[in-house]
């Protein structure tokens, strides 16, 4: 026969019970919580690929309207009227002066910035051509356009800057002119004139 004090050993208190059950208990609603919760929604988001990105910018705060041309090997045009042409897209179109001022909270805001900017999205091998066109003037004055161009895979590189003049409305000059490789090098780049604006 067993002695009290034996059984004794073999019982739990019940304040350790309780704090045992109330344990599991959190546990539990703690697993349901994490099941429920919701995940941060990624819809809407895009990863745009680039493998290169040519910008022409002006003076900020300019009135004149400068645009970015840009012609494929295969003959694809791009212009403010053909933003995407095979794997060329003009993401912005800026227009000088127009459409720089916003109404935020009753305050008007102006972005003096003067940029397009085109985004080449693969690769084709051959000669691009960029030009630049002087579309509409305010000042009647000369304009200079910076062009840039920047190859970003594997990793950001300025094949092609450069500074140049605009002397009146309707000018077209060719930029720069450069080919790429399969592999996506850059060569040969120049500045040979072509014409490929079509409206003047």
């Amino acid at each position: 026969m067993t002695s009290v004090k034996a059984r004794r050993g073999y019982r739990t208190d019940p304040f350790t019970d309780l704090l045992f059950n109330a344990l599991l208990g959190f546990t539990f609603l703690f697993l349901v919580a994490i099941m429920f919760m919701n995940p941060i929604a990624k819809e809407g988001i895009i990863n745009l690929k680039a493998e290169y990105i040519i910008s022409i910018a002006w003076p900020d705060g300019s009135p004149d309207d400068v645009d970015v041309w840009m012609e494929s090997p295969r003959g694809d045009l791009l212009w403010f009227r053909n933003p995407e042409a095979g794997l060329l897209h003009l993401d912005r179109d800026d227009r000088g002066a127009l459409n720089d001022t916003l109404e935020i909270d009753g305050e008007t805001v102006t972005n003096p910035l003067n940029q397009e900017i085109v985004t080449m999205r693969g690769i084709v091998a051959g000669e691009y051509v960029v030009n630049v066109h002087y579309y509409a003037s305010e000042t009647d004055q000369p304009v200079d356009v910076t062009v840039k161009v920047e190859k970003i895979n594997p990793f950001l590189e300025v094949v092609y800057y450069k500074t140049l003049t605009l002397a009146q409305k309707g000018e077209e000059k060719t930029a720069v002119r450069f080919k790429v490789a399969a592999n996506g090098d850059v060569w040969g780049t120049n500045s040979l004139p072509k014409q490929i604006v079509t409206i003047k």
